[in-house]
C-alpha cells in the first residue's frame, strides 16, 4: 500500500489489515490499540475495513494452502504485502461505491430541477388551474395543424361545437390534426373519419375536463383556448366523404364535411 500525501511511512500503519482481520496475537493488537488512539487515518481505514469477516473464508482457499479448516488457515498469518492488497482492494471497492452513489444524487437532483420545465413543455395548459403560460407550452397537435395546409370546418347548430380538421395525404393514409371548439365536459369524444363507402375508422380519442375548450365567455384562459388533437387513418383523402366528433355514447357533437 502507497503511502498517503501527509501520513508517516506504511510502518506504522500496515497493521490495520491484520487488524481488522482478527490475525495479530495479544500483544500485536494491544500494541495496535495503543497505535489507533492517536491516528485518525488508521481509524478511518479501520471504519472503511468494517465488514470484512467474511473474506476470512476467503483466506482458506489462497493457491498453495491446501484447503485448510478456516480455524486452522487463521494460524498461519497472511504476509503484510496480501493483507495490504486485501485492504487496498476493499478501500477502492468502497470509494467506487461512493462514486456510484454520488453520481445516482446527482441524476436524481437533475430530474428533480428539470422536471417541472418537462411537464410544462408536454402538458402545456392542460390542468384545470388555467395558471400555465400558454406562450411557453409545446403542442405537437397545434404545430402539425397549423403547419398543414388543408383544412376543412364545421359547426353544428344544436350543440355549438365548431370543429376544423387538418388532413394530408402520406404512405400509409391521413394525417391528420383536429382544432375543437365550443365542447363543454366532462366528455369522452372520437375523431372518426368515415369514408365514401362507408367505412368508419377513429383517428383519435380523448376527454374533456369539465371546464371545457374553446368556451368564448369562459373565465379563464384555459377554458377560452380550443382543443388540439392529432392522429390518422388508413384511408386517404381523397376516399373521405365525412369527419365527425362523436362522444362514447354515440352522440354527434359536430361533422364536417370532407
Amino acid at each position: 500500500m502507497s503511502p498517503m500525501q501527509g501520513h508517516p511511512g506504511p510502518s506504522e500503519h500496515e497493521t490495520v489489515g491484520a487488524y481488522a482481520l482478527g490475525i495479530l496475537d495479544d500483544a500485536e493488537a494491544t500494541a495496535f490499540e495503543a497505535h489507533l488512539a492517536t491516528c485518525e487515518w488508521c481509524a478511518q481505514q479501520l471504519d472503511e475495513l468494517a465488514g470484512m469477516e467474511p473474506m476470512l473464508a476467503a483466506l482458506a482457499d489462497l493457491p498453495g494452502s491446501g484447503s485448510p479448516a478456516i480455524g486452522e488457515s487463521l494460524s498461519a498469518k497472511p504476509s503484510p504485502r496480501l493483507v495490504n492488497k486485501l485492504v487496498d482492494e476493499v478501500a477502492e471497492r468502497r470509494a467506487q461505491k461512493r462514486r456510484r452513489s454520488f453520481y445516482m444524487v446527482a441524476a436524481a437532483a437533475a430530474l428533480i430541477v428539470g422536471g417541472p420545465f418537462a411537464a410544462i413543455a408536454t402538458t402545456g395548459g392542460d390542468s384545470e388551474g388555467g395558471g400555465t403560460n400558454q406562450t411557453l407550452a409545446a403542442n405537437p397537435a397545434r404545430d402539425l395543424f397549423n403547419s398543414i395546409e388543408n383544412k376543412v370546418t364545421g359547426t353544428d347548430s344544436a350543440s355549438k361545437v365548431t370543429a376544423t380538421v387538418a388532413m394530408q395525404e402520406k404512405a400509409w393514409g391521413t394525417e391528420t390534426a383536429l382544432e375543437l371548439g365550443g365542447v363543454k365536459g366532462p366528455l369522452k369524444c372520437s375523431l372518426i373519419f368515415v369514408s365514401k363507402d362507408g367505412e368508419r375508422e377513429t383517428a383519435a380519442s380523448w376527454s374533456v375536463p369539465k371546464w371545457g375548450y374553446g368556451i368564448p365567455d369562459a373565465k379563464t384562459e384555459q377554458a377560452r383556448n380550443p382543443l388540439y388533437v392529432s392522429g390518422g387513418v388508413s384511408m386517404s383523402p381523397d376516399d373521405v366523404d365525412h369527419i365527425e366528433v362523436m362522444d362514447f355514447d354515440g352522440k354527434k357533437l359536430v361533422e364536417v364535411d370532407a
